[in-house]
């Protein structure tokens, strides 16, 4: 299946065959799910804290003689099960994040690209530079290539498609060395320039 580059006016101005040795048409889906997870897990904030017994101020006295009062023994006001008391198993702070090796990170990403390319999903431009930053003139771009949801690649800082872009629901921007997974699969769509597609293919082949 070749992919369709595309000039800002929505036109196809040539086509491109995918690597068939990159992209041979599997799609790990364990792995892609795989991957999603950890980068949930390395977003993930992890700040919620409670005091246990011991975290919680006051005295350490005990409130009253063990025998004779009629009540409850009793040994702290800090008990759980006492109004202000320390928490029991409540959550503390920790760090989700963890890794994936590498190599299986690129293999992911190309498992994520070429269900893309089988799905007709992925869109190639020429060049994606705007004369001026305004939201009318990306619209027009996206507009007339058909795409509603999609993330955006470029090759480099593309400081007036990132500022006409940023306002539209639906649309991201990133660079091709910061392509990951999550927003590949996030998005309905993938659309690069040329250069930066040549980038995300030197990446996930070194």
């Amino acid at each position: 299946m070749s992919i369709d580059v595309l000039n800002k006016e929505g036109s196809v101005i040539s086509s491109i065959e995918p690597n068939k040795e990159i992209f041979d048409g599997t799609v790990k889906k364990g792995l892609l799910q795989e991957t999603v997870k950890m980068q949930m897990a390395c977003r993930r904030s992890g700040n919620a804290h409670t005091k246990g017994r011991s975290d919680v101020a006051g005295s350490n006295a005990k409130p009253w003689k063990q025998k004779g009062s009629g009540r409850a023994r009793a040994g702290t006001r800090k008990s759980p099960i006492w109004r202000s008391g320390g928490v029991a198993f409540g959550p503390k702070t920790r760090d989700y994040s963890y890794s994936m090796p590498k190599k299986a990170v690129k293999v992911a990403l190309k498992s994520a690209l070429q269900y893309k390319i089988n799905e007709g999903k992925l869109k190639l431009f020429d060049s994606l530079d705007l004369a001026e930053p305004k939201t009318k003139l990306a619209l027009a771009v996206l507009n007339k290539a058909e795409l509603k949801n999609a993330l955006l690649v470029v090759d480099s800082d593309n400081k007036n498609l990132r500022l006409a872009v940023r306002n539209l629901h639906g649309f991201k921007i990133v660079g091709a060395t910061h392509i990951n997974v999550y927003d590949v699969l996030r998005y309905d769509e993938l659309a690069l320039t040329k250069s930066a597609y040549e980038t995300v293919l030197l990446s996930i082949t070194k």
